[in-house]
């Protein structure tokens, strides 16, 4: 049995991430999301063990300090992590694994996995990624700001850095996810 492939999908807030992952994941053979463990509150909609699993930050430490997990971040005061044991046991099943993380995550997997596929998605201007944070009405005008300002240092980390091999512009979903598919399609 082929081993799977893991997909890192990085990006700032509001380029389409999500919409990106769960697109691959109707359309490539085998996939499967990879639920992150985060210290951050549950936001309407969120469904605990699906969304996130939801823990408190001393939970997460001990996890960090047992080696639990394959990446770990802390994006705008909340800890994000991957865990490790069900990401390699899914790669050595043979099925094909959708890491959506932040960039200090990306680069733990770079460093860790570097036949992994890191992939990370640009918006079409700096403009339409306002329009797109606006648009959730989930954060206020203040947080928005944080994110945008949070956006340009992500997009420089992640093209000073070398940790991704590909950059899409998300303009249209269809377009970027066909992009997607080729580059995964390529990748041995």
């Amino acid at each position: 049995m082929a081993t799977g492939k893991l997909i890192v999908i990085s990006g700032p807030s509001g380029t389409g991430k999500t919409s990106i992952c769960n697109e691959l994941l109707k359309r490539l053979p085998h996939a499967r999301w990879s639920v992150s463990c985060t210290t951050r509150p549950m936001r309407p909609g969120d469904v605990d063990g699906q969304t996130y699993h939801f823990v408190d930050p001393d939970e997460f430490l001990k996890l960090k300090d047992r080696g639990e997990f394959l990446e770990t971040a802390e994006y705008l005061g909340h800890l994000y992590g991957t865990p490790l044991g069900p990401a390699r046991q899914a790669l050595a099943q043979g099925e094909n694994i959708i890491l959506e993380i932040e960039v200090q995550g990306g680069k733990q997997v770079a460093d860790k996995l570097p036949e992994s596929i890191r992939i990370f998605v640009l918006p079409p201007t700096m403009e339409t990624l306002k329009a797109r944070l606006a648009g959730r009405k989930t954060e206020s005008e203040q947080q928005q700001v944080k994110r945008l300002a949070e956006a340009d240092g992500e997009i420089g980390f992640a093209r000073d850095s070398g940790c991704y091999q590909h950059f899409v512009t998300n303009d249209d979903l269809n377009t970027t996810v066909k992009e997607i598919l080729d580059i995964i399609s390529l990748s041995q």
